[in-house]
């Protein structure tokens, strides 16, 4: 029987991570098991963004706002490239244009981030944006760029040196009888136990899971090589086809009639669950995507045509100078079709985290620290 601890995750992606470092940070013994050698699931496929802008007002609002500043906190604290560059929708057709100006007067109304620009205003600070057709831009300062390769790669070791986290790879959790946790290797104690396994979210306890609604959804992706010399964007991107994707825009009077004229110019677009963003990085490289198809349309063999898509609309509103995609590749997530996130407690010292969905970078620090003062006490 190996040393106790306070609190076991099960995870190193993302949540896993977030767990550990509200735990940790309260004063907990913590370890962080993971199967593989690294983590290498949706955490490290996703644009690295965190993003505000696409949740609606309310609670999930400000739970991604809170989540912001807890990363800003802890990425200033490791050392970590990031960049708070903010996001710009784009609209190309005077129906974007109004719904635009519809979510502009609401975030004027309740207070948060959203700016209607001029496409004058636009292009004279983005001058990567394609000024052919725009209309107006939609700016918030609230967003932030991230590399999620490197957070997921380095986070762990900056937890273990400050903050005294253990982390075992290449060990998966088999079963939990609390406090005992089984693993190839032996037996831990922990007092409590958090599973955020991702798509594997029923493993550990399938019972817990058997009408819970979630959905499994793949989307793919690209990345180009290093371009600084040729284009910077100066924040992140998106444009008609992500208003009908991000719940915050749900409300603006006139969506409806836009998404009937997307569903009608761009089937496939639809079809495929296409909405187009682009994010840099600190390389420089220019993270684009990305598509999502779910449940029974899932198959493990990318779509070149899914592809080809996103860059055609990509070079609707950015201007393209030859630039080489170097990497492509898909993701899973698991998602719930109306709720946020779902947490359930097959046991009573156990938690099982997941269905954040497209949100994971923007939901996980505020979410896990929701989770861990239920798990250790408001004054732990």
């Amino acid at each position: 029987m190996s040393a106790d601890f306070d609190v076991a995750v099960v995870g190193a992606g993302v949540l896993g991570l977030a767990h550990a470092y509200h735990a940790a940070r309260r004063g907990g013994r913590v370890v962080v098991f993971e199967r593989n050698r690294r983590a290498e699931g949706a955490s490290i496929r996703n644009f690295g963004m965190i993003w505000p802008i696409g949740q609606p007002t309310g609670p999930r609002y400000d739970l991604a706002r809170r989540s912001r500043h807890i990363w800003l906190e802890l990425l200033r604290a490791a050392g970590l490239w990031h960049d708070p560059c903010g996001s710009l929708h784009l609209a190309y057709h005077d129906d974007e244009a109004q719904v635009l100006r519809e979510f502009a007067e609401h975030t004027r109304m309740v207070g948060r981030s959203g700016e209607l620009l001029s496409a004058a205003k636009v292009t004279s600070r983005f001058p990567a944006v394609r000024c052919e057709g725009l209309r107006a831009g939609l700016w918030s300062d609230q967003e932030v760029t991230v590399d999620p390769r490197q957070v997921i790669a380095d986070l762990p070791r900056w937890l273990e040196r400050n903050l005294g986290v253990t982390f075992l790879w290449g060990t998966p959790v088999m079963g939990f009888d609390p406090p005992r946790v089984l693993t190839p290797t032996g037996e831990w104690r922990a007092a409590r136990l958090i599973v955020c396994t991702g798509v594997d979210y029923r493993e550990l306890a399938p019972a817990s899971f058997v009408q819970c609604g979630l959905i499994h959804c793949k989307l793919q992706m690209m990345r180009t090589a290093p371009c600084f010399d040729r284009i910077r964007l100066g924040t992140m991107l998106a444009a008609g086809l992500t208003l009908g994707h991000y719940p915050a825009f749900a409300s603006c009077p006139t969506l409806p009639a836009l998404k009937q004229r997307l569903q009608s110019e761009l089937p496939e677009y639809i079809r495929y669950g296409i909405h187009v963003m682009a994010a840099q990085n600190g390389r420089g490289e220019i993270v684009l995507g990305d598509s999502h198809e779910y449940g029974e349309e899932i198959e493990p063999f990318d779509k070149p045509q899914i592809d080809e898509l996103v860059l055609q609309y990509l070079q609707k509103f950015l201007r393209w100078p030859d630039l080489e995609i170097a990497s492509r590749w898909h993701g899973t997530y698991v998602r719930h079709p109306t709720d946020p996130y779902v947490i359930t407690r097959p046991a009573s010292d156990v938690w099982v985290v997941t269905g954040v969905g497209g949100a994971g970078m923007t939901l996980s620090m505020g979410l896990a620290e929701m989770v861990i003062r239920e798990c250790l006490g408001e004054a732990s």
